[in-house]
């Protein structure tokens, strides 16, 4: 992989699940790792869902292998302001040398109109 290509620095979080003094639970986003990466959008669209808009925007994330680094609904990738789900985690030739993360633009609902 050419360093040149990875001139975005992203944090990859994970997702815990903790209880505050009066026991309710709280989601906490936690550092997994924070690397050089490629961001790379593949296509964006917007659309009307059951009368909400809903946006929906597919990126490759390229990277250097990192052990950890898994499909989960847990992690997340956060990119400046932005926030991206994890969808699919792909090995190239399985040589554990890099990775493609292959995302979804995490937007809330708040944010579209």
């Amino acid at each position: 992989m050419q360093a040149g290509r990875l001139r975005h620095q992203v944090t990859i979080k994970y997702k815990e699940t903790t209880q505050n003094d009066l026991g309710e639970e709280v989601i906490v986003w936690t550092d997994l790792v924070t690397v050089w990466a490629g961001v790379e959008p593949l296509r964006g669209r917007e659309y009307m869902d059951s009368r909400q808009a809903q946006a929906d925007v597919d990126t490759r994330i390229r990277m250097r292998y990192q052990e950890g680094v898994t499909v989960r609904p847990s992690h997340r990738v956060y990119f400046g302001s932005r926030v991206y789900e994890v969808i699919s985690v792909i090995d190239p030739q399985e040589r554990n040398r890099d990775l493609q993360l292959m995302c979804r633009e995490h937007v809330e609902e708040s944010e579209v109109s």
